[in-house]
Order: structure tokens, then C-alpha cells, then sequence
């Protein structure tokens, strides 16, 4: 029995009155409700079959085409005169599955899909938003608003692209694909349905607001929150932020890359911080305190060990950066360098020559100059 028939509707019925019509008559002929009933089992079980065919754009448009024949070509791998060009002494087996499915398995997911599906060129582009922050900022956070102008979604005809808003009809040709398909021999062309552009839908009166896009450009201000911690070149994406899709189309999304300023006293890796402090030669060979400055903005007191060395590393622990979403910090690396003396009074040259006399305290120096005389030996 023909499909349409089975189901009561007529060949021009859109998806919808199709659903409308298997449900109506799904539930006339369920076996629960006509218990023992063999003609209405038998009913039951065509108007699945028909459903099943008429309820998807591509193999309702085959069955349009060659009717019954599609099906039993493609299970079969023959095509007799109306099989699109195969010939009868050519067989497919795909392991059991028909031809129809392998089709699908080709272009199905990757080239439009059937109406149900989102088509790609219906969504809107993602959008790029580059800003700059300092590392107080990425270490605190930071509320931002920020304005972008792109295509919003059009209020005058609420993203349909028709006048009044109005739902768009279903494309008669390609059935709501955006696709139409042509046998040609052994292949299966695809092309855009010329009918509806792609889309999917006719629209009979564009919106005067979007001329029919259902989309308009507008600036607009945006919050966003750049997390505590944050790290340089880091990227935030909002979904759905980005521009708006095409009549009704899914929103591309916005992606902002953060960018942090060099700091004029710190460095950054990672969660730690590092700073550079000069120590005084004194200092550095009596022990002593140093006070720092921390990212957060406060002071902290380092303890400057007896006989420090340049380039030697001093840690003040959780005196670093934010962890991003934690509430722990890192560790704030201070690089000693200890500064030689400049500008020295006759009296602090004397002192330091008398000091250099008597000086046993310098293991590394006598270290290596014994290296050096050993290597100069041996040449």
C-alpha cells in the first residue's frame, strides 16, 4: 500500500501533519488496545514502516522518486531501470546494511543532514575579543564590561527573518535539508537547494527590520569576570556570545584572549612569582632583614641568612600568585644579588684592603683558583 495512504495524508503534507496523522493512527491500532487483533497488529506494524520512511527528508524523497523500488534496490544492490543506473548483475553487500544507510554514513552527519539536524551555515560566526590587564589584576581578578558590535538577533521579527515573526514554511524541494540529491550512475550528487539557498525554509514575506536574515548589527555591552590567577595569554570562551545565526540558527560563541602586562618588580611562572632584590654587601655577609613588596600590594620581612650569595634564592611561601578557582596562592621567589660597593671614602678602601688580608672566609674563590692553577699544569 502506498505510505501516504497508509497514514491518511496527502503527498504535499509537511512534517508536522505527518507526525500529527502516525499518532493518531498509532494509537487507533496499538496492539494494547486491540488484543489478539491480527489485521490491526498487521496495520500497527505498515504504519511504523510508513512513518519510518516518510518521517526522514532523504528517504522520503527517494520514496517520492521511485517509490517502493528505492528500498528493495537498495537492500538488493540492484537498480533495474529506475535504480538510478545500476545494473542488475551488480551486487552490494555492506555487511547486511542497505545502501540507503551507507549513504547516509557518508553524507548524513558531514554534508547538511536531514531537516532535524542544524545545518552549519545557519550558525553564527565565533567571535574574538583580545584585552589587556595588569598582574595585580590577574592576581585579584577583574569585572569587565565590554562593548562589541556584531550581528544580535532581530527583536522585529524574533530571529525568524519573516514579517511579524512568522514561522518560516518547510522547503517543498528539499523537504527542510538545505540538500538536494541526484543519482548519477554510480554516485550520488549533492547539491544546495537552489529553492531555499541552503536553508531549509521559504520565507514568503521577509522582515523589513533584517531583510529576511533574521539577524541585525548592534552594539551591545557584555560583564565578564576574569578569574583570580589567571594566566598570560589565556583564553575565556562564552557560549552563545558571538554573533547570532542566521534565522533562528544556533550563536556562535566568544572567545577573549587575556593578555598580562610585564611588571616593572615582578615576573611570573605559574603560580609563582619571582622578584630580583639587591642586598647590600654588608648584608649579605652579616645576615640581616630585607623588607619586599608582595602582588597583593602589602610589605613582608625576608630573613637574610649569614654568608648570603648572589643569584641565591629566598622563598616566602603563599606569597604568590592565585590559584585559578582555589582559594591557595603560590610562592613568592626572591632573587638575591648582592650589590659591591661603589664610591668608596680612602678610610672604606683601607678597611676593606685590611679585611682582604686576613679573609679565610671564601671557599668557593679558593676553589676554584686551585682549579685553575691544576689546569694550567697540566698544559
Amino acid at each position: 500500500m502506498d505510505y501516504y495512504e497508509t497514514l491518511g495524508v496527502s503527498k504535499s503534507a509537511d512534517e508536522e501533519e505527518i507526525k500529527k496523522a502516525y499518532r493518531k493512527m498509532a494509537m487507533k491500532y496499538h496492539p494494547d488496545r486491540n488484543k489478539g487483533d491480527k489485521e490491526a497488529e498487521a496495520k500497527f506494524k505498515a504504519i511504523n514502516e510508513a512513518y519510518e520512511t516518510l518521517k526522514d527528508p532523504q528517504k522520503r524523497s527517494a520514496y517520492d522518486r521511485y517509490g517502493h523500488e528505492a528500498y528493495k534496490n537498495a537492500a538488493s544492490g540492484g537498480g533495474g531501470s529506475n535504480g538510478g543506473g545500476f545494473s542488475q548483475d551488480f551486487h552490494f553487500n555492506f555487511g547486511g546494511s542497505a545502501f540507503s544507510d551507507i549513504f547516509e554514513g557518508f553524507f548524513g552527519d558531514n554534508m547538511g543532514g536531514g531537516a532535524g539536524g542544524e545545518r552549519a551555515d545557519m550558525r553564527g560566526n565565533d567571535l574574538r575579543y583580545d584585552t589587556t590587564i595588569t598582574m595585580e589584576e590577574a592576581f585579584r581578578g577583574k569585572d569587565m564590561e565590554l562593548k562589541l558590535r556584531a550581528n544580535v538577533k532581530c527583536d522585529e521579527c524574533n530571529g525568524t527573518g519573516s514579517e511579524g515573526g512568522l514561522k518560516p514554511k518547510t522547503c517543498p524541494s528539499c523537504r527542510g535539508s538545505g540538500k538536494m540529491r541526484y543519482a548519477q550512475g554510480f554516485f550520488m550528487v549533492e547539491k544546495t537547494c537552489s529553492a531555499c539557498n541552503g536553508t531549509g525554509h521559504i520565507i514568503e514575506k521577509s522582515c523589513k527590520t533584517c531583510n529576511g536574515a533574521g539577524r541585525v548589527s548592534r552594539s551591545r555591552n557584555l560583564s565578564v569576570s576574569i578569574p583570580a590567577g589567571i594566566e598570560n595569554g589565556a583564553r575565556i570562551r562564552l557560549t552563545g556570545e558571538g554573533e547570532a545565526g542566521i534565522r533562528g540558527g544556533r550563536s556562535g560563541d566568544l572567545y577573549i584572549f587575556v593578555v598580562i602586562k610585564p611588571h616593572k618588580l615582578f615576573s611570573r611562572d605559574g603560580s609563582s612569582v619571582h622578584c630580583d632584590v639587591p642586598i647590600s654587601f654588608v648584608t649579605a655577609a652579616l645576615g640581616g632583614e630585607v623588607e619586599v613588596p608582595t602582588i597583593d600590594g602589602k610589605k613582608a620581612i625576608i630573613k637574610i641568612p649569614a654568608g648570603t650569595q648572589s643569584g641565591q634564592v629566598l622563598k616566602l611561601r603563599g606569597k604568590g600568585m592565585s590559584v585559578v578557582r582555589s582559594a591557595q596562592r603560590g610562592d613568592m621567589l626572591i632573587h638575591a644579588f648582592v650589590e659591591t660597593p661603589i664610591n668608596l671614602t680612602e678610610r672604606q678602601k683601607e678597611l676593606l684592603q685590611e679585611f682582604d688580608k686576613d679573609n679565610q672566609s671564601s671557599p668557593k674563590a679558593k676553589g676554584f683558583f686551585s682549579k685553575v692553577k691544576e689546569f694550567w699544569q697540566e698544559l
